[in-house]
């Protein structure tokens, strides 16, 4: 075996095989070039839609359609200043820009006005024509309301408002909102039979101070002088209503000593006596 602890040979050391790379310097100039391209583009489009705001906001602020004359229809509940203000309408204002669908809506909040139409003309005028509610009778339901000639209750009375109309009694707001729809009916035929005592000669509206409904038998006047009961049901009005107006006049003579006048017949008038 051979001894290579008393040999004379030595291992020579390899030398690390390291290569040497030149880097290349980063050339920054064709990166930041697009990009300063990019931002000077962003500042352009920034630049120019702001010009566009500043323009857009300069016409807006123009207008050739400045209103100038308003028609407003006569009404007897409500002055013309105080149409203008309901509607929000003003001299000067932008007659293009205007909402009328909005001053209409405006304008019908109030419980007088009935119906509203709102027209522009170019280049500077406005008109607004109303129509209001008349009152027909009063109802009282607890609180005092106008009832219109199409059985609406429109308006709670305050201070001021006429008194001066036939009251009707026997609805309830309680009703108005459990049957809707039965209570309009009712109050619709409460103006049938008040138009029919209107047209009458004899025997007019002015003869009647209260009008009371029941559902189950229908209505009962009340005469203006002397409270006399005046029964009518819930039908057949006017041929009703035509023979009381034959004899009213004599059974008037009577009064003080009528209990009652029943006219729910089709063909007679029955007089209860006290």
């Amino acid at each position: 075996m051979r001894d290579f602890s008393s040999s004379t040979y030595q291992r020579k050391k390899v030398a690390v095989n390291k290569v040497k790379i030149k880097r290349k310097p980063i050339e920054w100039g064709k990166y930041l070039r697009p990009m300063g391209t990019i931002a000077l583009g962003v500042a352009g489009v920034s630049l120019l839609f702001g010009i566009l705001f500043i323009a857009y906001k300069a016409i807006g602020s123009t207008t050739f359609f400045r209103l100038n004359t308003m028609e407003v229809s006569s009404a007897k509940r409500l002055s013309r200043d105080e149409i203008l203000a309901l509607a929000g309408v003003e001299a000067g204002q932008d007659l293009a820009r205007m909402n009328l669908k909005r001053m209409g809506e405006q304008l019908a909040q109030n419980p007088w006005v009935e119906t509203v139409r709102i027209h522009r003309y170019f280049p500077d005028r406005l008109s607004i024509s109303i129509t209001e509610r008349e009152p027909l009778a009063i109802v009282n339901m607890g609180f005092i309301y106008y009832l219109d000639k199409k059985g609406t209750v429109f308006k709670s009375l305050s201070q001021g408002d006429k008194l001066d109309y036939p009251v009707i009694t026997g609805f309830s707001e309680e009703d108005m909102s459990s049957n809707p729809a039965g209570t309009r009916d009712a109050l619709k035929t409460t103006c049938e039979l008040l138009g029919i005592l209107r047209e009458k000669g004899a025997f007019i509206l002015a003869d009647v101070s209260e009008i009371h409904y029941d559902k189950g038998y229908g209505f009962t006047l009340f005469t203006a002088s002397g409270s006399l009961p005046v029964k009518v049901g819930s039908g057949d009005f006017a041929a009703k209503v035509d023979r009381l107006a034959r004899i009213y006049r004599e059974l008037m003579v009577q009064r003080s000593s009528l209990h009652y006048i029943d006219l729910d017949y089709n063909d007679k008038i029955v007089v209860k006596k006290s």
